[in-house]
């Protein structure tokens, strides 16, 4: 039976001084304060402009009650509890901080049970301010693993947020709840809260009734009932908004005997209307029927050798560029224009010396992309990796240069000298830190691909590596955080231990580093 052993991903605005108003042409541009999205911008670089982040910080004494003690935590400004597995990575925008995680430590007495929830606080005092909460899918693990929770990141933009439930739905949400009312078409929160979607859609969702402290939605789209997705296990990747759209990955994957595409013809990649929620593109390039396990990636946007693209690590282990406007294709679907692919394995990870295919899952084959790929300076970087419950296994870190065509001839360079990776790089003043699973932390030349310095953890990791104020900050799943100085020499400035693993990437907004256990969140300010 398989183990929820995956569920981080990871696979991702600013409000509190300027705001970005929704329209057809909204992007989500993200100002130098707030963290509003998994990856922090479009781009999925994940460094922060933020200065004077405090080093020197501890856990603090937990509780009876399960809480953590504040004073008790160095240079901690506040400390909640969130549900007991947490995999989404808080986004900071608007004065409120948001984070995926399950109902284990339920906010609302009225709402029991195994959920998805998104929980939403006060950024100043850590103050609980409202929740999305999700049912679980009646198909159970196949699609949503129970106590798996919400694993993506809310992505913020101005008064609106969105994100992919365990249900596999987008949905479009007003950052306030409903304490300023309740906004948009959408009127059946209740309904939403009791059945999902598809329950209001069948009509066989009894409402349940709601309050301040619930999510207000503004629209939803069930990517299994109207892409035809089916996710495998839990659907888990974080959305990207350009050019007027919403882009998602829908997370379709294996049936439970690991040995079928369940729905090899679906998208893996979609695109919506950011107003209205309507499907408006799909990718068409063939991703799910190669797919070798799931498409949990979540995609960047950003223009890239002077066009609008929309760039997607595929479960095939290729990395893809999209054009952002679908063109409807003979049989009447509206297709995302396919601008370049690379194959992100080496050669020899897919066929032996024989050129006999080498078995997917083995250490020596090869793998898909499950960390997000990062725009930086019209080139991309990506790395592929696999579930964890794999183990180890060989990796690569690409480097492609999409305005040189596709295939190897827009390889620019590739370290293989890292395993298999959920992580994706952080890149600034030309070098670059990735983190593979195996627990090593890499610095590389972001130009060449020149390995500069190593660092062991001795633990595994499952998150992506933050770059601020002059530090390298990496989680692993020990509950060590790792502290190295950034630049060309390697220094070890700091390892805190925490009481529970850290799948979530570190996050740093509006002067505050924010560390995400799988039970609690801190966030830590210079005092």
């Amino acid at each position: 039976m398989k183990s929820p052993s995956f569920y981080y991903v990871l696979f991702a605005m600013s409000f509190s001084w300027l705001v970005y108003h929704q329209s057809a042409d909204a992007e989500d541009k993200t100002g130098a304060a707030d963290w509003g999205q998994w990856g922090h911008d479009s781009s999925k670089n994940m460094v922060s402009p933020e200065k004077n982040i405090p080093v020197d910080i501890s856990a603090g004494d937990e509780l009876d009650d399960g809480n953590i003690d504040v004073k008790t935590a160095t240079n901690a400004k506040w400390i909640v509890k969130l549900g007991d597995q947490s995999y989404g990575t808080p986004t900071v925008s608007g004065g409120r901080v948001f984070v995926g995680t399950n109902n284990a430590n339920p906010r609302n007495a009225k709402i029991e049970g195994d959920r998805g929830v998104v929980m939403c606080f006060d950024e100043k005092s850590g103050k609980f301010l409202w929740q999305l909460t999700v049912p679980k899918l009646p198909s159970g693990k196949v699609n949503d693993w129970e106590f798996l929770g919400i694993c993506s990141s809310p992505t913020i933009v101005g008064k609106y947020g969105y994100v992919v439930t365990n249900r596999a739905e987008v949905i479009k949400f007003d950052t306030a709840g409903l304490s300023d009312g309740n906004d948009g078409t959408f009127q059946e929160e209740g309904k939403y809260m009791a059945g999902g979607l598809n329950g209001i859609a069948k009509g066989t969702a009894k409402a349940v009734a709601v309050g301040d402290t619930d999510a207000d939605i503004i629209w939803g789209l069930d990517m299994m009932d109207d892409a035809g997705a089916f996710p495998h296990n839990i659907a888990s990747s974080s959305v990207v908004l350009g050019d007027g759209k919403v882009f998602a990955s829908t997370s379709n994957g294996m049936d439970w005997s690991h040995l079928n595409i369940q729905q090899p013809l679906s998208p893996t990649l979609i695109s919506l209307d950011v107003e209205s929620g309507k499907l408006v593109g799909e990718e068409a390039a063939g991703i799910s029927e190669r797919t070798f396990h799931c498409n949990w990636s979540s995609p960047a946007y950003g223009e890239v050798a002077g066009k609008k693209t929309v760039v997607f690590g595929g479960g095939d282990g290729w990395c893809y560029g999209f054009g952002t406007v679908g063109v409807k294709d003979k049989d009447g679907f509206m297709v995302l224009p396919e601008l370049w692919k690379v194959d992100c394995n080496a050669k020899e990870y897919r066929l032996d010396e024989k050129g006999k295919k080498i078995k997917y899952a083995s250490y020596p084959g090869p793998s898909e992309i499950i960390a997000s790929p990062v725009i930086y300076k019209n080139r991309v970087y990506v790395t592929i990796g696999q579930d964890p419950e794999n183990g180890e296994g060989v990796g690569a870190l690409t480097c492609i240069d999409p305005s040189k065509g596709s295939g190897e001839d827009a390889v620019v360079w590739r370290f293989q000298d890292l395993g298999r990776s959920l992580s994706s790089p952080s890149i600034v003043d030309g070098l670059l830190y990735i983190a593979d699973y195996a627990g090593r932390v890499f610095c590389l030349d972001a130009d060449s691909g020149k390995l500069l310095w190593e660092h062991d953890t001795l633990s595994h990791i499952w998150a992506s590596t933050l770059v601020v104020d002059g530090k390298v900050f990496i989680g692993t799943e020990d509950g060590e955080l790792i502290i190295l100085k950034a630049g060309k020499e390697k220094e070890e400035l700091a390892t805190v231990d925490f009481p529970n693993p850290i799948y979530s990437t570190p996050v740093a907004a509006n002067g505050a580093l924010y560390i995400m256990t799988q039970s609690h969140l801190y966030a830590f300010q210079q005092k």
